[in-house]
């Protein structure tokens, strides 16, 4: 059963075209990644969803409710949890859960179930003001309060932004446990890595969707062998390697230079090592490798 469905929707600023003809659905159950850079359009489309904004043109529905004219519907059966920590910080943690339930007029104890696993994680802390807690403890009492009256969406905007690793993985486990409860997840995010992580993913760049698909089913569209170069130096190696006429695609990734060719060879490796090693490199190491959610993501949004 689909549980967010969009079609083509935009929106702009000014002259700033935030949404670009957006199109998606989202069935029940589902971990649905949107995944892109900051800039992208992701927390526009999740305010337009979450009744906040109105979009310029297009339509949308949630849990099968119109975003414009059944605004209140939606309010009452989704959860959101905003980029920006935006609870009150001058109430402590069981003052902030307290409110929070009581606006959707339930209680704490009622849904207590479905936020245990995370809530136990800040229940020793419950008398300390929210403003007071480190970043990951700030993000898991924002999940439960999004959580306490059991929506049936859960709307997240870069929910692990700015946490440690270890907060991040742990976040990611707890998504894992809310979708198994049968609750649909949008959530956004610019790291890559977490792409892996969703049921599917669509890939965003600047308020257009260049990709939808499984991240398995992504990664299947690259389509050209990818290799990965390292040297001693890595100043100029980037523009040198830009410079070859035979290499369609470098790009930076991480102290590596991920690249691809025009014509694909079994000569590659080789003739890139002994070009490299002719502009004076040394240690010049050329080896095949699989793409990543990442390497496909440059791959379309140079297109």
């Amino acid at each position: 059963m689909t549980e967010v469905s969009v079609r083509e929707i935009f929106k702009s600023y000014g002259k700033v075209e935030a949404l670009r003809g957006v199109s998606f659905e989202a069935e029940r159950g589902e971990l649905f990644g949107i995944i892109g850079p900051d800039g992208a359009g992701k927390s526009t489309l999740f305010r337009i969803l979450t009744t906040l904004l109105v979009a310029d043109s297009g339509s949308a529905t949630v849990a099968g409710h119109d975003v414009v004219k059944e605004y209140n519907a939606i309010r009452a059966c989704v959860g959101y949890m905003p980029g920006r920590f935006s609870l009150y910080q001058d109430l402590t943690v069981e003052e902030n859960m307290e409110f929070f339930a009581s606006v959707f007029g339930t209680t704490v104890e009622e849904n207590y179930d479905l936020v245990a696993d995370i809530y136990r994680q800040i229940e020793p802390f419950k008398k300390r003001k929210a403003g007071k807690l480190s970043g990951g403890m700030k993000q898991k009492l924002a999940l439960s309060c999004a959580m306490i009256h059991r929506p049936r969406v859960l709307f997240l905007d870069e929910p692990t932004t700015g946490v440690d690793p270890v907060s991040r993985k742990e976040f990611w486990q707890m998504l894992g446990r809310l979708k198994e409860e049968g609750i649909t997840i949008v959530v956004s995010t610019p790291y890559m890595d977490e792409a892996s992580l969703c049921d599917r993913i669509a890939l965003i760049m600047e308020g257009r969707f260049i990709g939808i698909d499984t991240p398995r089913g992504i990664v299947a569209q690259y389509g050209a062998p990818l290799y990965a170069v390292r040297a001693d130096r890595r100043g100029g190696l980037l523009n040198d390697l830009r410079g070859m006429e035979e290499l369609e695609a470098c790009y930076a990734f991480g102290n590596e230079v991920h690249i691809t060719a025009k014509q694909e060879s079994a000569e590659t490796e080789r003739r890139v090592a002994e070009a490299l090693a002719a502009k004076g490199y040394g240690d010049v190491e050329v080896r095949r490798i699989e793409p990543t959610v990442e390497d496909c993501f440059m791959k379309l949004s140079r297109r």
